[in-house]
């Protein structure tokens, strides 16, 4: 707005100063042709005394001044230029002009016929000045001041209102904390910007909740899981020291293993999970689902009998590593729930590897299939984690799946559970 009207105090005063400088330039010029018919008449004095112009000269046709304003009595001729043939009249501005030194002038000079010859007459007044005069000045300042401070003012309201919302947003944001994440920021009620950033952070808030939710159940389940072991052990370690001449040492060290290892699968689990989490940008390589499957079913011997359906040249884009981890949990849970067989089969359809491992065991009913993939869930006692798991092989198998691009779900079988995990086949053979 400042600038506004400081473009505006410049046209208007120069508008202003315009048309007053073509108004006194024709008033100039109208005392010329004026004093013009006094000296035809003859009405004309050596000195004028009534003139209400800067100044007046009457020229003979010889140069000589006949007639003068009061002002100029003595003084040289103001101009030296003449009308041309064309037109009797001329003006001009001077800024040097012999009669008036140091300042400028506006002269008119008009030309007329006498007997003698012709004869000239000038007229001559100040120059408007850039600022025309202070009065008006004053007033268009004093206009543009005021507008300013209303604009800024009417300014400062009208934002001060639109962010007030922003400030309540931003006083409930500084008092929700990470232990409290249950307060939401308030909704304005139009339908803005400002309610669009409100709705997102209170979607954020919600997001974070829940994984603030997550992490609590997940860090309270990984330590009773963690401490179950380490105090069955304890009890077992106090109750041989407290009989230690009765204690079957070889046989409490197998058992104290036996501890150990649930307890290191368990930490090799709860790494895994901590990895995945992170995102962690796994090392893909050209795999065939077949041969890993086959590799990974040879590395020990299994307690139930391992009916393979492997098809060859299924090849997926995948962290190696990862997708062993996958099949080894998804078996290590077939195993534990399996009576007396346990297939695993490849193929390839609808352009997905298909990994399947399916158990004889007793199943999982439809509206439990989506829990055993959670963490730490428990089920019925055939499929408890304390039969053998951790509770996290499951929802580790999934992850995986998952960041490969895939999916692993429990399918429909005949009997026993039936894990799917259907993941992007790649696009062009091995050796191509």
């Amino acid at each position: 707005m400042a600038l506004l009207c400081a473009f505006a105090v410049v046209f208007v005063l120069s508008v202003v100063r315009g048309t007053a400088q073509t108004y006194k330039t024709d008033e100039v010029v109208a005392t010329a042709v004026r004093i013009a018919y006094q000296v035809k008449r003859d009405r004309i004095a050596p000195v004028m005394l009534d003139e209400n112009i800067g100044g007046v000269q009457v020229i003979d046709p010889r140069g000589r001044i006949v007639s003068r304003s009061v002002n100029l009595v003595g003084k040289p001729r103001m101009a030296a230029f003449r009308p041309d043939v064309v037109t009797p009249q001329a003006s001009r501005t001077l800024c040097q002009s012999p009669a008036f030194p140091g300042k400028c002038v506006i002269i008119a000079a008009f030309r007329f016929q006498q007997p003698d010859g012709l004869w000239t007459v000038y007229a001559a007044d100040d120059e408007v000045p850039w600022h025309v005069n202070d009065s008006l000045v004053t007033a268009v300042i004093a206009s543009s001041l005021l507008l300013i401070a209303l604009t800024g003012f009417g300014t400062y309201l009208t934002v001060r209102k639109a962010l007030a919302p922003v400030d309540a947003i931003t006083d409930k944001l500084a008092v929700i904390t990470a232990t409290d994440l249950s307060q939401r920021v308030p909704l304005p009620k139009f339908a803005d910007e400002i309610r669009r950033l409100a709705e997102t952070a209170n979607q954020t808030l919600n997001r974070a909740e829940r994984a603030v939710e997550q992490q609590r159940r997940f860090a309270s389940d990984a330590s009773h899981d963690l401490r179950s072991p380490l105090t069955a052990m304890r009890v077992e370690i106090e109750d041989a020291l407290m009989n230690a001449d009765e204690t079957d040492w070889p046989a409490m060290g197998e058992s104290l293993l036996q501890s150990v290892d649930r307890l290191q699968a368990l930490v090799t689990d709860l790494l895994q999970l901590a990895r995945l989490d992170a995102g962690a940008a796994p090392r893909l390589e050209r795999t065939d689902l077949a041969d890993l499957a086959a590799n990974e079913l040879d590395r020990r011997q299994r307690k139930v009998e391992v009916v393979r359906d492997l098809t060859y040249g299924v090849h997926v884009i995948g962290d190696r590593l990862s997708l062993a981890r996958l099949l080894t949990n998804l078996v290590d849970n077939g195993e534990r729930h399996a009576v007396s067989m346990l297939k695993v089969s490849v193929y390839r359809e609808n352009g997905n590897g298909i990994m399947e491992v399916q158990d004889d065991g007793t199943g999982i009913p439809p509206d439990k299939r989506e829990l055993v993939f959670q963490r730490f869930t428990r089920l019925d006692a055939a499929r408890s984690k304390d039969a053998g798991g951790t509770g996290l092989g499951l929802s580790i198998a999934r992850q995986i799946a998952e960041s490969h691009g895939g999916t692993l779900a429990i399918e429909d079988s005949a009997c026993g559970a039936r894990f799917v995990v259907r993941l992007p086949a790649a696009e062009c053979p091995a050796d191509a």
